[in-house]
């Protein structure tokens, strides 16, 4: 079957481990963007099968049935935290923002590329007034380049950096807002001092595209005061402790009675 753009497919040498869809075709080589993971990525295609989505695992829904909270609607009222999610992706924010209705979370989703993020971040934050803020998109470790601590071999952590500090200079209070940042191969470590509650990626690895979802639905889902489970937390998420990583806190779920 000619591969063209929009058909799935997934890498050879990679032993097939993400599916990608096809983007665009340039001078023989295939430019690919990642269905269920935050990655792009670029192969001749010699090293591209086509991808039969019946053989597929659907991993978005595994990973959405993890943890699914139950709320007893027969006493109580509960008022889950407002999110506000920021993704440099539109069709990531899209599988987001579908997973927040489905645990019935009120979420602002804006697409906003992430070099202009920590631009636009202060004016959202002080219109919604969120509870839990995701910072997030694209980013990459470039191992060719050198040193993984320097800010400069990665994609758009430097981005992230800049969106978070803003965050956090508008409520310097980890309990009053969460910020959860980063994306594939990000460096965990810097966004962690930068501000942020939770962050990618521990292990420079790829992160699902529903995870910084998963950890804010957690907390949103909780009620307050309750403290989080962090290990068990993270091992919700696709790829566990290698993937995201973050600080004890609690939950920011309200319970009222009578319902």
């Amino acid at each position: 079957m000619e591969l063209k753009k929009g058909s799935l497919v997934t890498r050879i040498s990679y032993n097939h481990d993400t599916v990608f869809k096809i983007t665009n075709i340039k001078n023989d080589i295939y430019y690919l963007k990642g269905v269920e993971v935050r990655l792009f990525a670029d192969a001749p295609v010699e090293d591209l099968i086509q991808y039969i989505p019946e053989e597929k695992i659907n991993i978005e829904t595994e990973v959405e049935d993890e943890g699914t909270s139950k709320l007893d609607r027969t006493e109580y009222f509960y008022l889950p935290a407002k999110i506000l999610h920021i993704d440099g992706d539109k069709d990531y924010l899209a599988k987001c923002l579908n997973y927040y209705k489905k645990k019935g979370i009120y979420a602002i989703g804006k697409k906003i590329n992430e070099e202009h993020i920590y631009e636009t971040i202060l004016p959202m934050l002080e219109e919604y007034k969120p509870d839990i803020v995701i910072i997030t998109g694209h980013d990459a470790y470039y191992p060719k380049k050198g040193d993984i601590n320097n800010l400069k071999n990665y994609r758009n952590t430097s981005n992230f950096i800049k969106a978070v500090k803003v965050a956090r200079k508008y409520e310097k209070s980890h309990e009053k807002l969460v910020i959860i940042a980063g994306a594939c191969q990000s460096n965990y470590e810097e966004l962690i001092k930068a501000g942020a509650n939770f962050a990618s990626s521990p292990k420079r690895v790829n992160i699902h595209a529903l995870d910084p979802a998963i950890i804010a639905s957690k907390l949103a889902l909780t009620e307050r005061n309750k403290e989080i489970n962090l290990i068990e937390l993270l091992s919700e998420t696709k790829y566990g402790i290698e993937g995201m990583g973050g600080i004890k806190c609690n939950g920011l779920m309200y319970v009222g009675y009578p319902r």
